[in-house]
């Protein structure tokens, strides 16, 4: 069992940036891949970026690839999510979640834990 808790959010203007974190509290957080997932307004929970137990595999939604990085130190039990050229259809509230195996890293419904969520504004 592992809890996770997001942090980092706020208001940017378009093309700013913002690093949003994930901490986790439990021994075993360094076995599990991570995952971000963002829901905007109206909209269904998208898939973000993911990252797998040691950081040596990434995997990025296109629309994100090349301004978003996502990253992790286990010796913090941490995971951060780097956004960049941010825009204004990159609002919402921002998951990170975490899942025992690294298959089907985009689909919501393969993650067993999940944080409350912090929110990211963007401005026009």
């Amino acid at each position: 069992q592992i809890q996770l808790v997001e942090s980092g959010g706020g208001l940017v203007q378009a093309g700013g940036s913002l690093r949003l974190s994930c901490t986790a509290s439990g021994r075993t957080f360094s076995t599990y891949p991570v995952g971000w997932f963002l829901q905007s307004p109206g909209k269904e929970r998208e898939f973000v970026a993911a990252i797998n137990y040691s950081g040596g595999s990434t995997n990025y939604a296109a629309s994100r690839k090349g301004r978003f990085t996502i990253s992790r130190d286990n010796t913090k039990n941490m995971v951060y999510l780097q956004m960049n050229s941010l825009r204004p259809e990159d609002t919402g509230v921002y998951y990170c979640a975490a899942k025992i195996s690294w298959n089907s890293v985009s689909s919501e419904r393969a993650y067993n834990y999940w944080g409350q969520g912090t929110q990211v504004t963007v401005s026009s």
